[in-house]
């Protein structure tokens, strides 16, 4: 099976263009390639499909085999492996998720290459039945405590596409999130399991985010939960709708329209093709 390996911000996933692969069992290829000992390593598996509705189709699998609805890292790289690969020559495309069709722009540098992408992330789902969560199924979930591992927070929970639950905390890189994460990540709450972000505001236009992804463990970066962020600072009164997100693999310039959209630009990266052959 031949494959690319390509980091959005840091959050990395191995790439099959299904154009020419056929792949019988993404959920357990997930899970081999992904191991960082004995697999290619990464935070999960992307494969890159013809589609009926669009210019191209994702589909995206955790590193532990579940299949998510979007990957909003994941998306810029399929875009730019999409341009310069050959597999469009636009710079304006439509790409299927599990999120519906979404549009993105691509960014080409003088060499011809794709080095940054702006996607437009959807409107989020603001009510627990879209996220979905436990609770009366048209309300916000904006603020809810929660005592935790000895922790007292609030969440405010944002779907786009896929669960997210925000925290905001003093010091981001002080927190526990490898103990935090998995305990909310597999609450109650969250009959699908959901992402969290735990996030430290800088001032209304620039935060930090570390994210705990579900399936996956803490990642680099999440495009959509930087998405997420950025909804529940306006609805919080936190933030403004366009900020700068820092993320431990790199920045990501978010804005919320007052249209409903959310606008993420930021890098996509390839790191290296070779040929994957278990033994």
């Amino acid at each position: 099976m031949r494959f690319t390996k390509m980091h959005g911000a840091g959050n990395d996933y191995v790439y099959v263009n299904c154009f020419e692969e056929h792949i019988d069992d993404p959920a357990s290829l997930a899970q081999q390639v992904s191991n960082r000992n004995v697999g290619i390593g990464s935070d999960g598996l992307i494969l890159i499909l013809p589609s009926s509705r669009a210019d191209l189709r994702m589909r995206m699998f955790n590193a532990d085999g579940s299949e998510a609805e979007m990957c909003g890292n994941g998306i810029r790289c399929v875009a730019k492996y999409a341009y310069d690969h050959g597999l469009t020559k636009k710079t304006d495309i439509s790409i299927e998720t599990g999120h519906g069709v979404l549009s993105l722009h691509l960014f080409v540098n003088s060499c011809g290459g794709v080095e940054r992408v702006r996607v437009a992330m959807g409107q989020p789902g603001l009510t627990r039945s879209l996220l979905p969560m436990t609770g009366s199924a048209n309300e916000q979930a904006l603020n809810v405590p929660l005592e935790i591992a000895d922790h007292s927070l609030e969440l405010t929970c944002v779907s786009m596409g896929n669960p997210h639950a925000v925290i905001y905390v003093d010091d981001v890189e002080q927190f526990p999130v490898t103990q935090v994460g998995p305990l909310i990540e597999h609450h109650s709450w969250f009959p699908k399991r959901t992402n969290v972000e735990f996030v430290q505001i800088l001032s209304a236009g620039e935060v930090i985010q570390r994210t705990w992804e579900r399936g996956a463990g803490e990642t680099l970066a999440c495009g959509t939960g930087a998405a997420a962020v950025t909804v529940a600072g306006v609805l919080t009164g936190r933030t403004e709708r366009r900020i700068t997100n820092h993320l431990k693999g790199g920045d990501l310039f978010m804005e919320w329209l007052d249209g409903g959209e959310v606008l993420m630009t930021g890098p996509a990266v390839e790191v290296f093709s070779g040929i994957y052959a278990p033994g």
